[in-house]
């Protein structure tokens, strides 16, 4: 929905555009009244004698829901609403729905049912933003104000194109202002979009929000392809931008700069009034309050049924009783005793089984309440090296791709000894990847050498390629059973890794960036393989937040050599780094 130029806000209530100056009437229209600015407008219903204030907001969904083509449901009935100026995060595991939502935001996907209004068109910044065919001017969205720019300086007297153009005489000047201040200062308007990195084109869209100063930004795992420097920048713009932000990201420094964090899981979306920060606390204490409910409910049925036993007991202790004095009273009276007991063990009966159902009940609820928990846990056993021994050593290093100029100003030193936690440290294209392979052997320095010992090393990279197979996930997992494990001992430690049955037969390729984590983690379960060297290049950028989590505590917890590149902070101190190499 564009923006109303008289009313520029949506009333949380009508879904109506509305300004701080206005009343809606109960028929819906919508009037101007001499209210102050800055004060909430009120709304009235015919209804009502006494009118009510409400808040207006910049995005409004409600009851929204989204199914695939198959009719399999994402979200149902789901609600949303962000204030102007309001900043929030969108949380929740992989194949939740959070992409879907930006893009029923963006208005790139159609609601199955529900609605979504928002008083603006949003600047929306894809996961993986799709540029083929495009220049980085119409990328940014100026490519026709440039044109009539253009053609107006060589002469054109053409009103339409003063039209396009309309006051916006800087904009080339805007856009170079735009592109440098992401860092994009070897690219120019008439170049290709498609042809830059990951990274670069995150920076570009970025420098699209700078330049055309939207109301409503959606970012949807924005700091995925950006070094610390572009990560810095973007921290930089969220936290100052005016604009209404929405945030999809796993990047936990990101998600505390946001004053709201919404949940989205199976069970609808949840509100919490704080950053990431408040709202794992919140979720501590909900799953403690949820364990004591199911505690408590299962005292209760344990309960239930001890009275439900001790009632029983004592209607078949009466039952005998009265056995051994049937021939003490009359036929008749002893044919009505029968009959009222029975009534009244059956009444008593119904009236414990029903008791027990509803505690049943309850506590299946309150189960499927619980989040669901990966019980995944890799415990390599301790590296078999001392610490300090020399496992490679770069001396005087330099490389060059064939025809290309060597990738370092000056040739590198460098070593990594056993029992070191190493971060390597640099921008993008700073050569850190291919530092790596040149420190493992996989590529030979064109300047330099390097000595290396005899050690072993699993490498876990940013695209978790090892998993990245048409093969499915039980035909990887078996593929990696060289400890010849039973059928049923492997299938047991894949449901463990969050693999059920049904998911099987998936193709690996088709998995989610969390889920091929997870996969590769099982995968190393399944060998029992503990290698000298741990290599992790750039791994928190496709996990989720719960297998970020996993990957977290397995590296924290492996006792060995760990060499990491990463742009993330926050990891890089979660998992114990004790040395840095810039590069």
């Amino acid at each position: 929905m564009r923006k109303s130029r008289n009313y520029p806000y949506l009333c949380a209530i009508t879904n109506n555009h509305c300004d701080e100056n206005t009343t809606i009437n109960g028929s819906g229209s919508v009037k101007p009244t001499p209210y102050p600015l800055g004060t909430k407008h009120r709304f009235n219903r015919s209804s009502r004698k006494t009118p009510i204030y409400c808040v207006y907001m910049h995005i409004i969904v409600s009851d929204l829901s989204y199914h695939y083509t198959n009719r399999q449901s994402l979200f149902e009935a789901i609600d949303l609403s962000v204030p102007p100026g309001g900043k929030a995060a969108v949380v929740g595991s992989n194949g939740a729905g959070k992409s879907t939502l930006l893009k029923l935001l963006a208005g790139e996907l159609t609601p199955t049912s529900g609605s979504v209004a928002c008083a603006a068109r949003p600047c929306y910044v894809p996961q993986q933003p799709c540029l083929a065919g495009l220049s980085v001017a119409e990328a940014l969205g100026i490519a026709e104000k440039r044109a009539a720019l253009r053609a107006i300086c060589a002469g054109s007297t053409d009103p339409a194109h003063y039209d396009t153009l309309g006051d916006d005489w800087e904009v080339e000047a805007k856009c170079r202002a735009a592109l440098d201040g992401w860092g994009l200062y070897h690219v120019r308007p008439d170049t290709a979009a498609g042809a830059l990195s990951g990274g670069e084109k995150t920076r570009l869209l970025l420098a699209g929000a700078t330049l055309c100063k939207p109301e409503i930004v959606l970012l949807d795992e924005p700091t995925n392809h950006l070094d610390e420097t572009g990560r810095r920048q973007l921290y930089a713009f969220v936290r100052d931008t005016r604009a209404t932000v929405v945030v999809v990201s796993h990047d936990i420094t990101l998600l505390n700069l946001l004053e709201t964090t919404y949940e989205l899981s199976p069970l609808g979306l949840k509100r919490y009034g704080g950053n990431y920060d408040f709202y794992r606390e919140q979720k501590q204490i909900e799953q403690q309050a949820l364990e004591q409910h199911i505690d408590a409910a299962q005292s209760a049925l344990k309960q239930a049924r001890r009275k439900a036993q001790e009632v029983r007991e004592r209607q078949e202790k009466r039952a005998a009783q009265g056995e051994k004095k049937k021939d003490q009273s009359p036929r008749i009276l002893r044919k009505g005793l029968k009959d009222s007991g029975e009534r009244t063990a059956s009444r008593l009966r119904d009236q414990h089984t029903g008791v027990i159902d509803r505690d049943r009940e309850k506590i299946a609820v309150l189960r499927a309440m619980q989040p669901r928990e990966c019980l995944l846990r890799i415990d390599f056993d301790d590296a078999q090296l001392h610490d300090g021994k020399l496992l490679a050593e770069a001396r005087g290093v330099n490389f060059a791709y064939p025809g290309g100029t060597p990738l370092w100003s000056e040739p590198l030193d460098a070593a990594i000894r056993s029992g070191e936690r190493i971060r390597l440290r640099g921008g993008n294209g700073t050569g850190k990847t291919t530092l790596v392979r040149l420190l493992t052997g996989e590529l030979q320095p064109t300047e330099g050498e390097i000595r290396r010992s005899d050690f072993s090393h699993v490498c876990l990279d940013q695209e978790y390629s090892r998993i990245g197979t048409p093969a499915t996930v039980l035909e990887t997992a078996q593929t990696c059973n060289r400890n010849h494990l039973e059928d049923h001992e492997l299938k047991m430690r894949l449901h463990r890794a969050l693999f059920p049955a049904e998911t099987w037969d998936k193709a690996c390729d088709t998995l989610s960036g969390g889920e091929r984590m997870r996969l590769s983690l099982c995968c190393l379960m399944i060998e029992n393989h503990v290698p000298d060297l741990f290599i992790l290049d750039e791994p928190t950028n496709n996990p989720d937040l719960q297998s970020l989590g996993i990957l977290t505590d397995t590296i924290r917890s492996y006792r060995g050599t760990l060499l990491l590149i990463s742009h993330d902070g926050h990891f890089a101190d979660a998992v114990g780094i004790t040395k840095v190499i810039e590069l």
